[in-house]
């Protein structure tokens, strides 16, 4: 796994938001999101 130094700054904001600023209630949203949207990502590359 890289540090996380090395991410992109928006992954970077994201993951500061999740962990501090990120309502409860918005986070299975979130995480629902970004779960699907790795899904697809995944499912297009190997296609």
């Amino acid at each position: 796994m890289r540090p996380f130094d090395e991410y992109p700054k928006s992954i970077k904001k994201a993951i500061r938001y999740i962990k501090q600023d990120g309502p409860l209630d918005r986070l299975d949203e979130l995480e629902k999101l970004l779960l699907l949207t790795i899904e697809k990502r995944k499912e297009s590359n190997s296609s």
